[in-house]
């Protein structure tokens, strides 16, 4: 850290700054190698000839400290360690024996010289250490002997390695420089852009009209919006939801059964649960809000558990909304159904009587038919409307219940060129309300009548699945689209065919079908290809299994 700082500070010098910083290391050591060699010889001699010398080394000091070299050629500079080898080999050799060891501190210029990225300062740096032994004894007239000779060769290779050995680790140290500064740039660069990211997503975060709140794969809250602190769904991103917070407890579809700690969203969320818009009601009294919540995992690269993203939407008013229809579709059909019952007892009268005209008892056979289909619309109103199918599971035979079903359906098949077809294993006894799966597998039956043209095949299936019972309705009819199946147990809804072959119905028969299976805590699948045909099976759960989840339901 000391050298990275002292390295920092030399790049903010100018040419002549760091002139000075390359010079200073070796004035001070050849101050403090004199003034040691004076104290421990007191025998030292100070000549002129070597204090001439010392005066040379000020004086190059001095040169770099007044020199503007930022006006000059940049390696103007490199003249300064070729002097600094000559002076040192005169300060040698004026001095007396005890200063021999002048000649390492030729280190330090030819450090100088061959410290940069061109191969020339090497060559250079030998040339001045060869300098710097030839030349003083030539200078001070001390002439030569062989141990001067063996000095010069021997140095001169010593230094020449020692360039190379600085020159190389000089270079790799400048590209390695370059490469951290590099990495360092592209550092900042990232951490702006990444910073420039999560500005962006805190400010589209704040923007929606949605609760939401992002976990880690411990759990814990790491991003919430500004949202969540005003709204009561704000309690469960906040911190782990209490079993029976009085502040602002947590209910199910019902708005009554709390719901259990296993069960809350963040609770779910935090343990790796994803789950798609399901309902859930915060609060109590007339302040309570319902809410619609979403989770979406967040994976490692490798596939494993990282977080997960909770959002929470308020839908108090299509709720609100959804109970108004509710309750006018209700009132409504509970008005019709008084009059058409009174309709159709009176029709049942006039039919009665004996001596009719055969064209007015065609014509009252004919409005009552008609009543007592909008009396069954009627009642599938009223069931839609209240939410609610009851059920009365008794011991039961899944075939005998199908087979009567097909047997009522027989008539309407053959009027529409329809083969309907029951195939059956056997029995197929369990624990289920026969009345309401009656009403199942008539529906089911109904609208693949309805869908298959003149031709075409219905085959009702039933049969036994380890412990659970299975029926089968399937039809060679027109099919339905992607969009149609996403959309088939809605209220209401019809398909595009329906509407454009204007065949009858309300849309309710397959939102009824499925509520009284999910009744029986059974499951209801829609497989279809458009052009191809429709297969809906119907599964019920074994009878021990039911019993006990009726009976756990009866008690809470």
């Amino acid at each position: 850290m000391f050298f990275e700082s002292v390295a920092r500070y030399f790049r903010t010098l100018g040419a002549r700054g760091q002139t000075v910083m390359f010079q200073l290391p070796l004035s001070i050591t050849m101050l403090l190698v004199v003034v040691l060699a004076a104290l421990l010889h007191p025998n030292f001699r100070w000549t002129e000839a070597f204090l001439f010398t010392l005066a040379g080394h000020l004086v190059l000091l001095a040169a770099c400290a007044l020199i503007p070299w930022e006006r000059l050629p940049e390696r103007a500079t490199l003249t300064i360690p070729v002097l600094d080898c000559l002076a040192i080999g005169l300060t040698r050799e004026a001095g007396d024996q005890y200063l021999a060891v002048l000649s390492f501190l030729l280190l330090f210029p030819v450090a100088w010289l061959s410290y940069g990225p061109r191969r020339s300062g090497m060559g250079i740096a030998v040339l001045a250490a060869l300098l710097s032994v030839a030349l003083p004894p030539a200078i001070l007239g001390t002439g030569y002997t062989s141990a001067a000779f063996i000095r010069i060769v021997l140095l001169t290779v010593i230094l020449g390695a020692m360039a190379l050995i600085i020159h190389g680790v000089a270079n790799a140290l400048c590209r390695h420089r370059s490469m951290l500064e590099a990495q360092e740039a592209e550092v900042r660069r990232l951490l702006a852009a990444s910073e420039d990211r999560e500005r962006l997503l805190s400010t589209v975060v704040d923007t929606v009209s949605v609760t939401v709140c992002a976990l880690d794969d411990h759990g814990r809250t790491i991003l919430t919006n500004q949202r969540q602190g005003s709204h009561p769904a704000g309690a469960i991103c906040a911190e782990q939801p209490a079993e029976g917070r009085a502040d602002f407890p947590v209910y199910g579809v019902d708005r009554k059964q709390l719901l259990p700690r296993e069960r809350h969203p963040r609770t779910r969320a935090a343990r790796g649960e994803a789950f798609t818009d399901e309902l859930l009601w915060i609060g109590s009294g007339s302040s309570q809000r319902a809410y619609s919540a979403t989770c979406r995992l967040i994976k490692n690269p490798d596939g494993r558990h990282a977080g997960a993203v909770l959002a929470l939407t308020d839908v108090t008013a299509l709720m609100e909304a959804l109970s108004a229809k509710d309750q006018f579709v209700a009132s409504v059909s509970h008005e019709l159904r008084t009059p058409l019952t009174s309709i159709l007892g009176y029709l049942a009268l006039a039919l009665d009587d004996e001596g009719l005209d055969p064209d007015l008892e065609h014509c009252l056979g004919v409005a009552k038919r008609n009543a007592e289909r909008l009396l069954t619309l009627v009642g599938d109103l009223l069931t839609t409307a209240s939410g609610t199918v009851t059920v009365s599971p008794r011991p039961a035979d899944l075939a005998e219940v199908a087979a009567h079903s097909v047997e009522a359906a027989q008539p309407r098949a053959r009027a529409g060129g329809v083969t309907l077809n029951l195939e059956t294993g056997g029995p197929a006894t369990g624990r289920f309300d026969p009345d309401r799966m009656g009403q199942v597998i008539d529906n089911l039956v109904s609208n693949a009548i309805k869908y298959t043209p003149d031709g075409g095949t219905v085959t009702v299936r039933v049969s036994t699945t380890g412990d659970n019972l299975r029926c089968q309705v399937a039809d060679t009819g027109a099919g339905m689209t992607e969009e149609d199946l996403a959309q088939a147990f809605t209220r209401f809804f019809r398909t595009a065919k329906a509407h454009s072959s204007a065949i009858p119905g309300a849309g309710l028969g397959l939102a009824i079908t499925r509520a009284i299976v999910e009744n029986h805590r059974g499951n209801i699948a829609l497989a279809s290809t458009h052009g191809k045909g429709t297969t809906v099976t119907v599964t019920l759960p074994d009878a021990d299994a039911l019993a006990r989840t009726l009976v756990s339901a009866s008690g809470t």
